[in-house]
């Protein structure tokens, strides 16, 4: 039987887990997925002690971290400067990893759906390993973005600089922080959300729940809203096309 699995932490709810054991159970695919919740990338190794694992899925917060680990990127991975697809072959009981970036085909397939001819700026919220894969496709797209963040220095914002202008001159926006994210589902990105309309789109990488609080917020403002289930699923379809290459 081959393994497959999802290094991350916490993996307190795991999309890839389930998708991928429901995957198996209806194609007759003789595989398992393993959840590798690890506190520090530094157990990374360790999983492969104890059992050959042909192929991995990369979450927050390892998308970056990863990298030392890899021995040899894909040309996207390489541009975006992050990770969530590993497929690992073996060369005398020693395990060669080759990283790839499904993050962006996901994205852009699931954005091009929404997306209106006035979308032509972006905020991304966050500017992590998944705020990269973002950038990425925008940038592809010719769409003009800026990143905000906590921390000074990190992006073109902090969250407390936004004002009403910011919003109103930007239709399309982008969560790829985990502000929302089950089990926190009350938290939300703070933005001064009066200033959204119907002109907006709001794209949330979260999948679970459903409808976050930002989705709401925006919703409410008469915004186009929409979750990162649909780009969960491309993405982990071309990871399995990766591992079975």
């Amino acid at each position: 039987m081959d393994n497959y699995g999802l290094v991350g932490y916490p993996l307190t709810q795991s999309f890839s887990k389930k998708y991928f054991t429901q995957k198996f159970a209806s194609e007759n695919i003789q595989a398992q997925y393993l959840n590798f919740s690890i506190e520090s990338i530094g157990e990374f190794p360790e999983i492969f002690e104890d059992q050959i694992i042909k192929g991995l899925n990369v979450t927050i917060p390892y998308k970056e971290k990863v990298l030392p680990f890899i021995h040899q990127l894909d040309e996207t991975a390489q541009k975006v400067g992050a990770v969530n697809v590993v497929k690992i072959t073996y060369q005398k009981d020693k395990p060669r990893l080759i990283g790839y970036n499904s993050d962006v085909y996901g994205f852009e397939l699931s954005l091009k759906k929404y997306l209106k001819s006035h979308h032509t700026r972006a905020l991304v919220l966050g500017t992590g390993g998944a705020a990269k894969a973002v950038i990425y496709v925008l940038k592809k797209l010719g769409i003009d973005y800026k990143c905000v963040s906590r921390n000074t220095g990190k992006g073109d914002f902090v969250y407390h600089e936004l004002t009403r202008r910011h919003i109103t001159d930007t239709p399309l926006l982008i969560n790829t922080t985990p502000l929302g994210m089950f089990p926190l589902i009350h938290a939300f990105p703070e933005l001064p959300y009066d200033a959204i309309s119907s002109v907006h789109l709001a794209f949330d990488l979260i999948y679970n729940p459903e409808e976050t609080q930002f989705m709401k917020k925006c919703a409410q403002q008469g915004a186009v809203a929409v979750n990162g289930y649909e780009m969960l699923v491309y993405q982990a379809e071309k990871a399995w096309e990766i591992w079975n290459s």
